[in-house]
């Protein structure tokens, strides 16, 4: 980032639990970094993983943050340019983009379920492999992903890295 660029930083906690100090260092900390830049702190929810949501937890997020004196520029609440601050907001847009990267080939459908994505990982363990996903699904014909996508089979969408290239990028 140039000199002269405006500081962004973002605090995302996930409502999995209540903030807790590491939370509060961390969103202390960006809210500080940011006010001595002139900055914006922004406050973004990351609500993606509803299994483990926490029912009240992101009221208590926001309770907690303004307990500690951090009020975010742009997030819930306030709104902002770059919204919505609450990721599951953001499921259209995610989806698009998803969509691009695998009309481009450049991502894949894995249809593996936790069963067989643990198996897998205590195979690789209990034969001291690496451990990682396999790429099972990487190469699945057309036909084979049309009729477990007709079947609503739950999956999810996995970069497709290339094979013997290390793929790197600044962020």
């Amino acid at each position: 980032m140039p000199a002269d660029s405006p500081v962004r930083v973002r605090f995302a906690p996930s409502p999995t639990g209540y903030l807790h100090v590491g939370g509060a260092r961390s969103a202390l900390f960006n809210y500080l970094f940011a006010r001595s830049r002139g900055g914006a702190f922004i406050l973004r929810i990351e609500d993606t993983d509803r299994t483990r949501l926490v029912e009240g937890a992101v009221e208590e997020i926001f309770e907690s943050l303004r307990w500690l004196g951090l009020d975010w520029d742009e997030g819930p609440g306030v709104g902002g340019p770059v919204g919505p601050y609450v990721q599951s907001g953001r499921t259209a847009l995610y989806r698009d983009h998803a969509e691009r990267l695998i009309a481009g080939g450049n991502a894949y459908r894995c249809f593996c379920t936790a069963g067989r994505l643990t198996a897998l990982r205590e195979e690789q363990e209990r034969t001291k492999k690496p451990i990682g996903y396999d790429r099972a699904c990487r190469s699945l014909p057309p036909s084979e992903v049309e009729r477990l996508l007709a079947a609503n089979a739950p999956h999810v969408v996995r970069l497709k890295i290339p094979d013997g290239r290390t793929v790197s990028f600044t962020d």
